[in-house]
């Protein structure tokens, strides 16, 4: 497999939902070995260290909103970090909750438009994450990001420098939808892969009708891996825990299937958080995951080049 450069980014943001933790997940995918793991694999890695937040001052309409200028600050900083790391190699955002996202995506959006090729995100989540900072109840932002780069309403937050068509965004794994991302879901033409269409079908006929798209576009593929895509029993350490989620081999099987389509460009492992752990064993298994994305496999088998440059 052609060698990557692979730029970590630690993402310490607690600040899109109310239960603590999250921010000690880049110390502990540090911990837990993911450098070691994708340099024996044979990519070269530059840990780039964890991003600063600088808040900045803001008020939503909606009084359930915590933490906004918190999240801009994160928003800003990441997307300035991501982009810059495009350039380079392959950024892989080390967080963190969710929200990240909404700064992680952005600035591989925007390395997308100046390379002048089509952007894809690959969403593995337990949730759709389509709320805007107006329709959510708790207040969590770290429900939002796909809206945000769907081209959803946003006043608080900068324009997405691209959004992202809908049809080149797939939700993978979802089992949890509030009512009004339901009805705003059903106006985008995004691909809802529920846990219901992965039962009936399994996981690799619409991943793999997904990453075709991306292969036909010559597109660049964003994949946004949330602890809880994985089923509690084998990854309990994240605080919106949902029974019913992919298996261990399942969940291998996609980072399979991902690295054999040589798309993925950008990465983002979030809502890890340590202090629910069990000796590290979820840190441990998302390396892991990320180790069977970059190439690592029982038996070798012909693969397309890694295309982890934009």
């Amino acid at each position: 497999m052609p060698q990557t450069h692979c730029l970590l980014i630690g993402a310490p943001v607690d600040s899109g939902q109310h239960r603590p933790g999250c921010l000690m997940g880049p110390a502990a995918y540090r911990t837990a070995g993911l450098a070691g793991a994708l340099e024996a694999l044979g990519h070269s890695v530059t840990d780039l260290g964890d991003v600063a937040c600088a808040p900045i001052p803001a008020t939503s309409a909606n009084s359930a909103v915590h933490h906004l200028p918190e999240t801009l600050g994160w928003t800003r900083a990441l997307a300035e970090a991501g982009e810059a790391a495009c350039a380079k190699g392959m950024p892989i955002f080390m967080g963190g909750d969710h929200s990240l996202a909404l700064g992680s995506v952005a600035g591989v959006a925007a390395a997308a438009k100046a390379s002048g090729r089509p952007l894809f995100v690959l969403w593995l989540d337990a949730h759709s994450d389509f709320h805007t900072p107006s329709t959510t109840v708790s207040g969590n932002l770290h429900g939002t990001p796909v809206a945000y780069l769907a081209g959803r309403e946003f006043p608080e937050f900068p324009p997405f420098p691209a959004p992202v068509p809908p049809e080149n965004i797939c939700l993978f794994g979802i089992r949890s939808v509030d009512a009004a991302e339901h009805a705003a879901l059903l106006e985008h033409e995004i691909a809802i892969n529920d846990m219901r269409v992965l039962d009936e079908r399994g996981v690799v006929a619409p991943l793999r009708e997904f990453l075709e798209l991306v292969e036909a576009a010559d597109g660049l593929l964003h994949v946004s891996l949330d602890v809880d895509f994985l089923d509690p029993s084998v990854a309990p350490a994240v605080g919106t825990t949902v029974p019913g989620g992919a298996t261990f081999r399942e969940a291998h099987l996609v980072m399979e299937l991902l690295h054999e389509s040589g798309r993925v460009t950008s990465l983002d492992l979030v809502e890890l958080n340590p202090f629910l752990d069990e000796r590290g064993r979820t840190a441990h298994l998302m390396v892991d995951l990320v180790a069977s994305l970059m190439g690592k496999k029982v038996f070798d088998r012909p693969t397309r080049s890694f295309r982890g440059q934009m």
